[in-house]
């Protein structure tokens, strides 16, 4: 196998999207950037400073780049009061420690993994603050709470989903896609949705390259064949199932 093989479609929101449209090519995989949604900003300083008033020391727990930037911009996550902080990603960390702030991460980067780490066992009595788009997963929130935790949310921004059509899929005939990344549920939902009365190759032939274990069962669920876990978002991970694949 050559990378050459594989016409990659990248469905990031564009910062991420062209950052590792650049280091595909880079590698030497040929891959096109098609962002669905575009982020906002969401909840505001005065939230933000009514909750940090309300919870004193909390557990910060991050759930994206995106949350980590937009959050920051209100007001620098180094001077926030907390506990402790947590990253579900690698990306996250990263993001994270370049603003000076130190976090810890789940070995496994998703909410079960997160929710496996020792710090989170005993949570009684103890104040969390999740940092995360509109909307999402509760799976954290929910087990935090049946744990003993006092949980909130802070939504540091918003999907702005764009105009998208049947259209799309033509250009991708033409860009001979092979290979589609997804790196959400919701992402996942949208692209089924909007190839649902398309040629039958994407459900059937096209690799669909998935960030977790859960957008894995949730694209088999929904008549995708070729899927495959690449078990992280950030450039490595993606880069070495890629490498891994053959067509």
């Amino acid at each position: 196998m050559t990378n050459n093989s594989f016409n990659i479609l990248i469905t990031r929101p564009e910062s991420a999207g062209r950052d590792l449209q650049q280091h595909l090519n880079n590698q030497g995989f040929v891959s096109y950037c098609q962002p669905f949604f575009d982020y906002q900003a969401n909840d505001t300083l005065s939230t933000l400073t009514a909750l940090q008033r309300q919870l004193v020391k909390p557990i910060l727990i991050f759930v994206s780049v995106a949350a980590v930037e937009f959050a920051n911009k209100l007001k620098p996550i180094s001077l926030w009061p907390q506990q402790e902080v947590i990253a579900v990603g690698s990306a996250t960390l990263q993001a994270l420690k370049t603003l000076g702030v130190s976090a810890v991460m789940p070995e496994q980067h998703d909410s079960e993994g997160l929710l496996a780490l020792a710090s989170l066992q005993n949570v009684r009595a103890k104040k969390v603050l999740i940092i995360r788009g509109d909307g999402g997963r509760e799976l954290i929130a929910e087990e935090l709470s049946n744990r003993g935790a006092s949980v909130n949310y802070f939504e540091s921004y918003r999907r702005v989903w764009r105009n998208s059509s049947i259209e799309f899929i033509k250009t991708w005939q033409q860009q001979q896609i092979n290979c589609i990344l997804v790196t959400s549920n919701a992402l996942l939902e949208f692209i089924v949705n909007l190839i649902k009365d398309s040629d039958t190759y994407w459900q059937e032939d096209c690799i669909w390259l998935v960030a977790s274990n859960r957008i894995a069962d949730k694209a088999k669920n929904l008549g995708l064949k070729r899927v495959i876990n690449a078990h992280g978002a950030n450039k490595q991970a993606v880069t070495a199932a890629l490498s891994s694949l053959t067509l």
